[in-house]
């Protein structure tokens, strides 16, 4: 399950499912320096997201990929 203090680069390493997510939501650099540093709450401050709404999302990608056999 991810949450805010998860850090970006953890989330996407270890749910790559959540990379589209991200993307949606206005992460364009996903590769870059802060992401390797910073949590996912912070990150969603920095571009002016919704924290809860991003998590919800993100859990909701990782949740698909659970219920894929």
């Amino acid at each position: 399950m991810i949450n805010g203090s998860m850090l970006i680069e953890d989330a996407v390493s270890k749910y790559p499912e959540t990379i589209p997510v991200f993307e949606k939501f206005g992460f364009g650099c996903l590769g870059c320096q802060a992401a390797l540093f910073e949590s996912i709450e912070q990150g969603a401050k920095v571009h002016g997201i919704n924290v809860e709404a991003l998590i919800t999302s993100l859990n909701k990608a990782i949740a698909k990929r659970c219920t894929i056999t």
